[in-house]
């Protein structure tokens, strides 16, 4: 028996989620006293994971563009080789187009939008977010190879330095169905997906012009920036800080949101968020209901006194 887990990376890096899904096997492999290993593509500093859990790293060295499918077979084979019988995973929009196909390949149930660590292990059960996240539904998972997709920010990340094991190799080539045309970068300065606290602005803010108020905030805050999809549909901002359903799901530890009014789609796509604040200068607004905090008033007015509170506070 040994724990798995997936460690994204991006450019090389690993991503936060990373970090979160090594903390949430290390506790697993500590209480189930087990192994606890780890798979990643393209690693350009594997060392960085040492403090992290890991006991031992599967580097897998690929110059495939992203294919589930191909990516998938990687996985659930390195999973069997390392003996694996639970495979951790985060919530990305990567992971939830890849472990379905881990799930198939391995005949393993899978459980995902993980919110909390497992009671036990025999059975294990979880505790999921469900109903864009309204309400809490308890799974357990019966199958030999068992998958856990925990969701970001849900759990924390915690150091555990290990003596690394290191293993690298290069992956043979496979066909591929997928041709790449072009790639367009993401401009996000802090991923959304990520982001501990996301700051997001809707069209109460009247036009792209004004948008520095939203940007001066986050960059306080040392957050990200997103939008509401018709801030996005209108070209106020690109479509990759588009937040909501249709969007980016947030699951960040705080949310605020400036002249959004809370469509239901926009708060099923950020429910996760343990603490929403809106500003919104209609007492109607129906983010309103759903926030943990309001502040009924005008934007103009009151985001820029918040940011000097905050300079101030942060200079004390």
């Amino acid at each position: 028996m040994a724990i798995v887990v997936y460690l994204e990376t991006e450019d090389g890096n690993f991503k936060k989620s990373a970090l979160e899904v090594s903390s949430y096997g290390r506790k697993l492999a500590d209480e189930t006293k087990t192994n606890l290993y780890g798979i990643a593509f393209n690693s350009s500093d594997p060392d960085k994971i040492r403090k992290y859990g890991i006991d031992k790293l599967v580097n897998i060295k690929t110059d495939h563009v992203f294919d589930a499918r191909i990516f998938a077979d990687l996985l659930s084979k390195n999973f069997k080789e390392l003996g694996g019988t639970i495979f951790i995973t985060g919530s990305s929009a990567d992971s939830r187009f890849i472990f379905p196909v881990v799930s198939i390949l391995l005949d393993a149930s899978y459980a995902t939008n993980v919110v909390d660590f497992p009671s036990g292990i025999s059975p294990l059960v979880l505790k999921r977010s469900a109903f864009t996240n309204k309400g809490f539904v308890f799974t357990e998972l019966k199958t030999k190879y068992k998958i856990i997709g925990i969701l970001n920010n849900s759990y924390g990340i915690f150091e555990s330095e290990r003596k690394l094991e290191v293993k690298e190799y290069m992956a043979e080539s496979q066909d591929s169905n997928l041709q790449v045309e072009s790639i367009k970068e993401d401009e996000e300065k802090i991923s959304i997906a990520d982001a501990e606290i996301v700051v997001s602005g809707g069209r109460g803010l009247k036009g792209p012009e004004n948008w520095d108020l939203v940007e001066d905030l986050a960059k306080t805050l040392g957050a990200a920036t997103a939008c509401s999809k018709p801030v996005s549909d209108m070209g106020w901002r690109p479509h990759s800080e588009h937040v909501g359903q249709t969007g980016k799901p947030v699951a960040s530890n705080l949310y605020i949101a400036i002249g959004v009014s809370g469509a239901i789609q926009h708060l099923a796509g950020i429910n996760a968020s343990k603490c929403k604040v809106v500003i919104n200068n209609d007492p109607e607004a129906p983010f309103f209901k759903a926030a943990d905090y309001g502040v009924i008033g005008d934007a103009f007015e009151v985001v820029p006194k918040l940011i000097d509170g905050l300079k101030k506070f942060k200079s004390r």
